[in-house]
Formats: C-alpha cells, structure tokens, sequence
C-alpha cells in the first residue's frame, strides 16, 4: 500500500465565490481550454496565486473540484484506487483521479513535479483524444465525459536533473504562466484577504517587491503573495508590521542568519521612507 495521499473534492459553486483579481487573458484562455477539453499547466513560482486562480474558474465554471497535494511517494495506486480489506471483504475504493473522472471534475495535481515520474504516466492517456484511464487491477477502462478537465501546477524554479517534468508530459498540456502580480494587483490582493487598509498593504507589497529582486543572490525563492497575506494578517491582530515581517515574510523564505539580518535591514529602511 502506498503512502497517504492528501486530497479533497468540492463543490465549488455552493460556497462563497473564492476572490481572484485577473491580471491578464488567464481566464478567457482557461475557458476556452475547459471548451475544447484541453489540459492545462499552470506554471509558476510558489504562493503566486495559481491554486486561487483554479478555486476560481471551478467556481465560474460551476465544476467539482479535486486536488491532489502531490508528494515524491505518490503512487499510481493512490491516484487511479486500490483493492482494501473491509472486514471479510476485499472491495475497491477509488482513488482522487478516478473519482475525477467519474464525476466529470477538475481534477487539479498541485506541484507535480513532486510526484515519482513513473505515476505521472497514469495521467497520459487522459490528456490526449483518448480521454480514458484504464484501471489495470480491475480489468476496466473508464472514458472522461466531456466537463472532466485535468490540470497540473508546475514551479520551473525548481527544476533540477532530478525533479523536472518529462517532455512527453509537457507538451501534452497547454500552459498559463502566472507570476507575483503588479504592485497595485498585489495591494489590493493583501487588503482584501487580510482585511487590512490599503496602506499596510502597500507598505507591506513595497517590501516584498525589494526582497524578490534577490532571488538567486542568496535567496532560493522570492516572497509570496500568501506570505505578505500572512503578514498583513499578523499586523491586523496586533503585531508591529517589522516584527510581522520577519515573522512571516523573512524567517520562511531563509534559514541563513546574515539574510535574514539584511532582509530585516532592508524591510526596516523601505518601511522608515514610508
């Protein structure tokens, strides 16, 4: 049996519309690949908005939602089912992407380069004209109706000899390129979700632009959108905004102490000019 997979379905559209601030064509382009059944690759660095973004269009598209957290133990067996025991019966439970399938839902596989590349060819048949995913233990073959919309979220800052996705995986989606939006976007992002005045907001956006300009001079990765959120929620419930800024935009992003003293540095100089 293989590891634990964390997934989820909803019905998106019995909730609260999920906020999303379009920053281009992303929606007009992820409706157009929902019409003609396309896969689709949301490709992007980490916390930029890209699992908003689908939240949302489930929500605009009225379609189940399935995501899968994907991890470098994820089997085929945890995606496609298994044979359980249950009590002195062995029956079949299916698994997050044939539940998926079944139910003519988006099924979203967030960060998959993280998952073993022998269990990423599950997903192939289901991503070309065939549109089916074969069961192998139970002998069947299931066919995607026409609302099932399969959907990864790819960061190709992390790509590595190791973990990168295969060309034959690539080249079977169409791909949307998401990054940190415009300061303005980002703004009003933060003091919508945080519930904050604009001008917190914007002190806070200030900051973390600066910091994503170190991006590989010492720093692996930029600050998210969800981490200046985090931050803005802290200085809501009290905490001095550099303080809340250490905490949740400085210490996440770098274990070094020299960055994250000259982070807290720059934070401390951007936040003095107002």
């Amino acid at each position: 049996m293989g590891a634990v997979v964390e997934w989820k379905i909803g019905d998106v559209w019995t909730q609260k519309e999920p906020f999303y601030l379009p920053v281009g064509e992303e929606i007009q382009l992820f409706e157009a690949a929902a019409a003609g059944r396309l896969p689709v690759m949301l490709k992007g660095p980490t916390g930029c908005g890209k699992t908003r973004f689908l939240e949302y269009m489930a929500y605009r598209l009225r379609r189940p939602l399935v995501t899968v957290a994907c991890h470098e133990d994820l089997t085929t067996a945890d995606l496609v089912g298994r044979y359980l025991l249950k009590g002195e019966e062995t029956v079949w439970v299916d698994g997050p992407l044939t539940t998926a399938v079944k139910r003519g839902a988006i099924c979203y596989l967030d960060e998959v380069v993280e998952a073993r590349k022998d269990t990423i060819v599950v997903i192939h048949p289901l991503t070309d004209d065939r549109r089916f995913l074969p069961l192998e233990k139970k002998g069947e073959v299931i066919k995607a109706p026409d609302t099932f919309m399969l959907v990864i979220s790819y960061n190709p800052g992390y790509q590595t000899i190791l973990k990168d996705l295969k060309q034959s995986t690539k080249q079977r989606f169409v791909a949307l390129e998401f990054d940190f939006p415009p300061a303005d976007y980002e703004t009003e992002i933060v003091r919508r979700e945080a519930g904050i005045n604009s001008d917190v907001a914007a002190k806070l956006v200030k900051v973390a632009g600066k910091m994503r300009t170190l991006k590989n001079r010492g720093l692996e990765e930029g600050v998210s959108t969800r981490l200046v959120i985090y931050a803005a929620t802290l200085v809501k419930h009290g905490i001095e905004m550099l303080e809340a800024i250490k905490t949740a935009m400085i210490k996440p992003i770098t274990d070094d102490q020299v960055i994250q003293k000259s982070l807290e540095e720059i934070a401390a100089t951007l936040l003095a000019e107002g």
